[in-house]
């Protein structure tokens, strides 16, 4: 049995602007988060994780395992590295 890789952080900026909207809009999309009363547009969801994810609240996760990409809070990103490490 193969030992799992990893997961690996990228640099949002290693990404290309394109590629970057399209995960924040996909996570959003799958994600389907209730933000109480008051109705928020898709798209100020979207700069909201622009936002986060400038200021280093998220991470932009890449699993090689699942040849996946996913957004994770910072904390997420530190609780699962910290076995790694």
């Amino acid at each position: 049995m193969s030992e799992k890789a990893p997961p690996v952080e990228i640099p949002p900026e290693a990404v290309s602007p394109d590629a970057l909207e399209s995960i924040l809009e996909s996570f959003v999309l799958r994600e389907g988060t209730d933000y109480g009363a008051r109705e928020v547009t898709f798209e100020s969801k979207v700069e909201s994780l622009r936002r986060q994810l400038a200021a280093g609240e998220l991470k932009l996760v890449y699993d090689p395992d699942s040849e996946s990409v996913t957004l994770l809070t910072a904390q997420e990103w530190r609780r699962l590295r910290s076995p790694l490490e």
